[in-house]
């Protein structure tokens, strides 16, 4: 995996979890899917905190460049699916992600490890 592909990913886990996003699993997808390379799933309490986590990773991405191809969900917020064309992100409550369990679409995928930082008053605890 390339230094840039973990740095996004890592990214993008972080706001996630500074977002107060659980359960976050990112999948490399690049030798099971022709569709995009990464793919991250996560969840927010309700909708309107996944409506947040979006806002945020949007802003993050923003700043750094990254086109969002397609954004879609974003009304209802109970899942929202965001494309940035290498990476797919897909943000949901816990009840559709029980119910539709991506994680079980790509079953043979591999998990990437990300670094997220738990406490940002003492960066060296991962």
């Amino acid at each position: 995996m390339a230094k840039q592909d973990k740095k996004k990913l890592n990214l993008i886990s972080q706001t996630i979890f500074d977002k107060k996003g659980v359960n976050i699993l990112a999948l490399d997808l690049r030798n099971i899917s022709t569709m995009t390379e990464y793919c991250i799933i996560a969840e927010g309490s309700v909708g309107r905190h996944v409506k947040a986590i979006c806002a945020a990773i949007r802003g993050v991405m923003n700043d750094e460049g990254r086109t969002l191809y397609h954004c879609d969900g974003e009304q209802d917020g109970d899942w929202i699916v965001m494309d940035y064309g290498d990476t797919a992100i897909h943000l949901l409550t816990p009840e559709m992600r029980e119910k539709y369990a991506l994680e079980e679409l790509w079953n043979k995928a591999k998990i990437v490890d990300v670094e997220i930082i738990v406490d940002a008053k003492n960066p060296g605890i991962k």
